[in-house]
C-alpha cells in the first residue's frame, strides 16, 4: 500500500500529457542561463528519453488506479495476477466442498472446517444443489428459533407450564423442535445425530443436543450463528433415563389409540433404541400428517443410523429423492456438513497423519472390532491377514531371506497401514510381520496404530477424543478394512467417502469363509430397521420394498442405502 501512494503522488504533480512539454522548456530555461554546455545535449536527450519511459510506465497504473477508484484499494486490485481470481475460486470450492459449507466462520476457532477437504482424496460425492438449498433453509431455521431467541423462550415456557395450557396455545409460536438424546459409543451417536439432523430438515424442526455425553468437547458448531446444544436449564429433567414406558411415548400412543390426547402432552419421547418395539418403529411411516405436528416438542433417544427407513417412508420420497441423487452419499455428505473436530481432536489427527502417512505412496485402514470380549483372539488375526491377503490389499511375504542383502529401498513403493482397535496385540503382529521377513513385491510396508484403550469407556472426553481421531484418519486412507456391525467402522469410511471391505462377524470363535467382502456401498447399516411396508400398511421385507434400500453385506437383517446401477 505505501508503494501505491507514493505513486498516486507523482501522477498528482505531474500529469502524463504534460511530461514531454516539461522536459522541453526546463531545458530551454537551462540553455538561456548560460547553465548548460553545448556538448551536455546528449545528456538532456538521454534524460528526456528517461523521464518518457517513466511516463510510459506509469500511465498505465494511473489508469488502472482510475477505474478502480469506486473500489477498495488493495494488492489484489492493483496486481491481479498474483493472486488469480480463479485460483481463489478454486480454493473456495474445495474448503467449502461444493457449497456444502458456507464461508465466514472464525478458522481459528475451528481449524478443521475449511481445511478437512485438503486431506482428502475422496471428494467424488458433491452435494446437489437442492441439499444446499435445505441446508441454508435450515441454518436460517436454527438461528430464528435456536437458544437464545424470542421464539425458543416462549416454546420452553409453554413445555415448562404445559399442565396448565394445552399444547392447542399459541404462544410458542410456529417453531418446533427436535431434541436429540444420543448414547452408547461415539460411532452410535454420531450416526444418531445424523439421523436425527435428516429428520429435522424432512419435518422442519431445530435440532439439538443433550449436552449429557462428551460431543460438545468433539465437535464444532455447525450452524452459522446459533448452537445446536440444548441450553443446561432445560424444562426436561433425566433425559437420558427417559424410556418408552412414560405416558408421553410415541408407543403409549399409538399403542392406546390415543392420539388425540397429544394436544394435552408438553412433548412426545420417540425411543429408538435398538431393542425398541413394533409400535416404536411405526414412528418411521409417521408422515406428521397424523399427530406428531402438533407437537412442538419432539424427545428421540436413539443409537443408530435410521436413515435407510426415512427412504421408505412415502411422504418423504420426492424430497430425499431432490436432496440426494446419489443414495450411497447420505452419510458422508451429512458428516461432512454436520462433524467438524475441535482443534483439540484435529491436531491430533494433523500431527499423526503428517509424522507417519503422508509421504507414503498408499494408506490402507484396518479397523478392528472384537464383540467376544477384550482378550485377543488368533482366529481375529487370521481373519486379517485373510482378508488383506485374498483382496491384495498387502502383499505377501518371502518365506526365506536372499542370499545377498537387498538394495537400498530408496525409490521402493510405499505402503502405510494404519490399524484402529481397543487392543494393540493384532497391530504388534502385522507389524512384526513386515519387519521380519521381504515382501515378495519390494514394496515397504509400515504399521501404525494410533492408540490402544484396551477397553471402551464411551462418554470419557479424552477416550472419545481418541476415537474421533482415529475415525478421521480411516478417512484419510485409501482403502480400508472394516469390522462388520462396527458402528466406529461406518464412521470410519463414511467420512472417507470409501466402500470398506467388511471382515464378516466370526462365530464360534472361528475365522469365517470367506473371511470378508467388498461392500455395495459405502453407507452404514441401520441395525434395527422396521419390518412394515408404510404403502401396504402391513409387516413385509423392508429389503426388497425399493431398488436403493437393500439389506447389509455383514447384517443379513439390517437395512442399508444403495446406489442402484
Amino acid at each position: 500500500m505505501a508503494l501505491v501512494g507514493a505513486v498516486s503522488i507523482g501522477i498528482t504533480k505531474r500529469p502524463p500529457q504534460q511530461c514531454s512539454d516539461a522536459v522541453e522548456k526546463a531545458a530551454q530555461r537551462e540553455e538561456a542561463k548560460g547553465t548548460v554546455e553545448q556538448d551536455a545535449k546528449p545528456w538532456i536527450a538521454r534524460k528526456k528519453t528517461t523521464t518518457l519511459a517513466i511516463c510510459l510506465v506509469v500511465l498505465p497504473i494511473l489508469v488502472t488506479m482510475v477505474s478502480l477508484r469506486d473500489a477498495a484499494w488493495t494488492a489484489e486490485s492493483v496486481w491481479p495476477l498474483k493472486t488469480p481470481s480463479s485460483t481463489r475460486q478454486e480454493s473456495n470450492v474445495d474448503k467449502l466442498l461444493g457449497g456444502l459449507l458456507v464461508p465466514g466462520f472464525d478458522e481459528r476457532s475451528c481449524h478443521s472446517r475449511y481445511s478437512s477437504a485438503f486431506y482428502s482424496k475422496n471428494v467424488t460425492r458433491l452435494p446437489s444443489a437442492y441439499l444446499i438449498k435445505r441446508l441454508r433453509k435450515q441454518e436460517a431455521l436454527q438461528r430464528r428459533c435456536g437458544p437464545g431467541t424470542e421464539a425458543y423462550r416462549a416454546a420452553a415456557a409453554l413445555l415448562r407450564y404445559r399442565h396448565r395450557v394445552g399444547l392447542n396455545d399459541t404462544t410458542g409460536g410456529t417453531c418446533k423442535y427436535i431434541v436429540l438424546v444420543p448414547y452408547r459409543g461415539l460411532g452410535n451417536r454420531m450416526l444418531a445425530v445424523a439421523s436425527a439432523f435428516l429428520y429435522a430438515m424432512l419435518t422442519d424442526r431445530v435440532l439439538l443436543l443433550d449436552r449429557a455425553t462428551s460431543l460438545s468437547d468433539l465437535f464444532c458448531e455447525p450452524f452459522p450463528g446459533t448452537t445446536w446444544l440444548l441450553p443446561r436449564r432445560f424444562p426436561i429433567k433425566n433425559l437420558q433415563n427417559l424410556t418408552g414406558e412414560v405416558k408421553e411415548s410415541y408407543r403409549n400412543l399409538v399403542q392406546n389409540n390415543s392420539a388425540a390426547s397429544v394436544s394435552g402432552l408438553g412433548y412426545v419421547f420417540v425411543d429408538l433404541d435398538h431393542t425398541c418395539t413394533y409400535h416404536d418403529k411405526l414412528f418411521y411411516c409417521d408422515d406428521e400428517r397424523q399427530f406428531l405436528h402438533r407437537a412442538p416438542w419432539l424427545v428421540m433417544r436413539t443409537d443408530g443410523y435410521f436413515v435407510p427407513a426415512l427412504f421408505l417412508n412415502p411422504a418423504h420420497q420426492e424430497e430425499l429423492d431432490r436432496m440426494f441423487p446419489r443414495k450411497d452419499a447420505v452419510f458422508y455428505l451429512l458428516a461432512h456438513y454436520l462433524f467438524h473436530p475441535t482443534n483439540k481432536v484435529w491436531g491430533l489427527v494433523t500431527r499423526f497423519y503428517n509424522s507417519y502417512m503422508r509421504n507414503s505412496d498408499e494408506k490402507l485402514g484396518i479397523q478392528v472390532r472384537v464383540f467376544d470380549g477384550d482378550t485377543p483372539f488368533k482366529h481375529i488375526l487370521d481373519q486379517i491377514l485373510a482378508c488383506t491377503s485374498q483382496e491384495r490389499l498387502l502383499p505377501e511375504v518371502v518365506t526365506q531371506e536372499p542370499m545377498l542383502p537387498p538394495p537400498s529401498t530408496t525409490g521402493a513403493r510405499s505402503k502405510a497401514v494404519l490399524m484402529t482397535g481397543l487392543s494393540s496385540w493384532y497391530y504388534e503382529n502385522i507389524r512384526w510381520k513386515y519387519l521380519q521377513s521381504a515382501t515378495a513385491t519390494g514394496e515397504v510396508v509400515s504399521v501404525y496404530q494410533p492408540s490402544h484403550e484396551e477397553h471402551e469407556f464411551s462418554g470419557k472426553t479424552t477416550h472419545d477424543m481418541k476415537a474421533l481421531a482415529e475415525m478421521c484418519l480411516l478417512g484419510m486412507t485409501d482403502a480400508i478394512v472394516t469390522s462388520g456391525w462396527s458402528t466406529f467402522g461406518y464412521v470410519g469410511h463414511g467420512l472417507g467417502g470409501l466402500t470398506p471391505w467388511v471382515m464378516f462377524k466370526p462365530e464360534n470363535l472361528t475365522t469365517p469363509d470367506p473371511p470378508c467382502r467388498r461392500a455395495r456401498s459405502m453407507e452404514p447399516c441401520m441395525h434395527a430397521p422396521p419390518f412394515y411396508d408404510c404403502r401396504a400398511g402391513h409387516g413385509a421385507d423392508t429389503g426388497k420394498l425399493v431398488p436403493h434400500v437393500r439389506h447389509c453385506e455383514d447384517m443379513s437383517w439390517g437395512l442399508e442405502l444403495v446406489h442402484p446401477e
